[in-house]
């Protein structure tokens, strides 16, 4: 796969609620660029960033938010929800089998189940708290050792496993090579999907939402063009 040649989405002025009006426009374009019948999911990745910063999104209408880490969501996401009950979190980050029921009981969705190991953690937990989150398996998509995510070839048993565990699973998440073009990584991952007959697919973040949005995602992972930069690019 070729080196990557898309120009990057426009870089987005303004404050919270003019970059969450910009980013939505995109994604509806996109999405009707593409044949698809409804703009991605916007999951608002607000990992680093202080309640402050998030409530300003919050009042623009944004109510989907993604967070790397159980610990830091606990910190600041059950004050959040006691003042907005509809919103809804994401856990994009990977997650480690020890915080499973922590991650249950908090998240309405997990994008990065990716091992038997923790197809095990979650049926527990699941057992446990009677909660159901909705569940992406992450795909190494572009086979790198550094990365989480179950090999392409592993993906069928994978997919079998939380199957038998009864574990809400609906979609594949994927992470391209940063230093390579994403969309034929996309294209796989939709093509995976079809295949398995899961039908969400949470692919893309700031640098490429758009061309996840046109390819098919059905949620789409945005940190740092609505928050600005920071340490951690997302």
């Amino acid at each position: 796969m070729k080196k990557a040649s898309a120009p990057p989405p426009p870089a987005l002025e303004g404050g919270p609620a003019e970059r969450l009006a910009a980013i939505r426009a995109v994604l509806a374009r996109e999405a009707a660029a593409g044949g698809h019948a409804a703009p991605a999911t916007l999951v608002a990745v607000s990992k680093t960033v202080g309640a402050d910063s998030i409530r300003p999104l919050i009042a623009a209408g944004q109510r989907h938010f993604g967070e790397n880490r159980v610990q830091e969501a606990l910190a600041k996401w059950p004050a959040l929800r006691a003042e907005t009950p509809d919103l809804v979190l994401h856990l994009v980050g990977r997650l480690q089998t020890n915080k499973a029921e922590a991650a249950v009981q908090l998240f309405d969705a997990i994008h990065s189940l990716d091992r038997p190991a923790l197809v095990e953690a979650l049926a527990r937990a699941v057992a446990r708290t009677g909660r159901h989150p909705l569940l992406f398996i992450q795909v190494n998509i572009g086979e790198e050792p550094q990365k989480g995510g179950v090999p392409i070839a592993g993906l069928p048993g994978l997919l079998e496993a939380a199957r038998a565990a009864g574990l809400s699973l609906r979609g594949l998440m994927c992470l391209p090579p940063v230093d390579r073009e994403p969309a034929p990584y996309f294209a796989l991952l939709a093509k995976l999907g079809r295949r398995h007959g899961l039908p969400l697919l949470s692919m893309g973040m700031s640098r490429d939402y758009d061309i996840a949005a046109r390819l098919g995602a059905t949620h789409v992972r945005v940190g740092s063009a609505l928050f600005g930069e920071r340490k951690e690019e997302t």
